[in-house]
């Protein structure tokens, strides 16, 4: 009982790693025509024109995907 009573609350807040312009050119970026030679962007595409803009120092696809 006392270990429950004592235990602490956990810290586990998780704070975005971009911030909203960022997103907002990720988003222009998305709705632009896509590079010569595809048809459309990929999630990873998109990550790697961030990172060539050099809007970000690395992004993954899996946040490009939420965001």
């Amino acid at each position: 009982m006392e270990v429950a009573l004592a235990r602490q609350r956990p810290t586990g807040r998780q704070f975005r790693k971009r911030d909203g312009a960022q997103e907002a050119r990720l988003v222009s970026i998305a709705c632009s025509l896509p590079p010569e030679g595809h048809a459309r962007w990929t999630l990873q595409r998109l990550a790697d024109q961030m990172v060539t803009l050099e809007i970000v120092e690395s992004l993954g696809k899996e946040t490009v995907r939420r965001t």
